[in-house]
């Protein structure tokens, strides 16, 4: 009928397209062409309004993020905290064959500087006790070492959250810095333990043998130092994705730089969703 009819019209006017977004993007300053990920042509869509500054280092935050219900939600509450810095770029990596409409239509209506990277995993890495969003990291990596000469560069999961004070302190990163993230593990926070300004250890839950035992969302890294580092890329490895990304860096544990007034404040705390059993399945894990 003609009600169903207006409906649909306006469902097709509003509906956002992988060409609309394109266009935006093309319209943007600094929208690069799509780039090589992960061996094969991806669509890569950029909106960036901000020039980095030589006193003001840019921020390059890495997201993976992947289809669910409360995807757009979490994304969205990410973001409401991105909007807060200055001088940062947000990297979206789905882990998606093709673009998803519902995350084209919010990086629409976002106005923070981003790009949209498709990160897709093999399904040799998919299920249970398989690594998560490494194939998302890595294609962000990989776009930061093709367009990025310096900067700091940071991952911030979309079902966490994160206190926006802690990006204004990792601009001053030289190498690698790290600070206490706070909700993790079974012990409540994840820290490096410093004495006299430099690092002597780890405050961790789970330590197992990892000569960098911290979160993901507990350190950062300067695009140059990551550069002249041969740029390398997160392992497929449960658990030690962290410590074996840092162990690439070669860096050594006496010149780590913390941070949070020598990491004894929590300013960031992490605090991931997850449902009751996965929380139980970690505290077992992890004991």
């Amino acid at each position: 009928d003609a009600t169903s009819a207006a409906v649909a019209a306006a469902a097709a006017a509003a509906a956002v397209t992988p060409t609309q977004h394109q266009a935006a993007a093309a319209a943007a300053s600094h929208a690069p062409s799509p780039a090589s990920v992960n061996g094969s042509r991806k669509l890569v869509f950029t909106i960036d309004q901000d020039d980095p500054g030589p006193a003001t280092p840019k921020i390059y935050v890495i997201t993976p993020t992947y289809r669910r219900p409360e995807q757009v939600a979490e994304l969205t509450r990410l973001a409401q905290t991105l909007m807060l810095v200055s001088n940062l770029h947000w990297l979206v990596v789905e882990d998606a064959v093709a673009p998803t409409r519902r995350v084209l239509a919010f990086l629409d209506s976002c106005s923070v500087p981003h790009t949209y990277l498709l990160g897709t995993a093999s399904r040799r890495y998919k299920g249970a006790n398989k690594p998560r969003g490494v194939s998302n990291r890595n294609a962000g990596l990989k776009w930061l070492k093709g367009h990025v000469k310096e900067g700091i560069i940071y991952f911030a999961d979309d079902d966490n959250t994160y206190d926006y004070r802690i990006f204004q302190e990792i601009r001053a990163t030289k190498q690698v810095s790290m600070f206490p993230v706070g909700l993790v593990t079974r012990l409540g926070v994840s820290s490096p333990i410093v004495s006299g300004g430099k690092l002597i250890g780890f405050y961790d839950g789970w330590i197992a043998g990892r000569k960098f035992p911290v979160d993901m969302a507990g350190f950062a890294v300067n695009v140059q130092f990551y550069l002249k580092r041969n740029a390398p890329m997160m392992p497929y490895n449960v658990g030690f994705e962290e410590d074996g990304f840092l162990k690439a860096l070669k860096i050594k544990p006496e010149d780590i730089e913390p941070l949070a007034d020598n990491c004894t404040k929590v300013n960031n705390p992490v605090g991931a969703t997850f449902t009751f059993e996965e929380f139980e399945k970690s505290k077992t894990s992890r004991s």
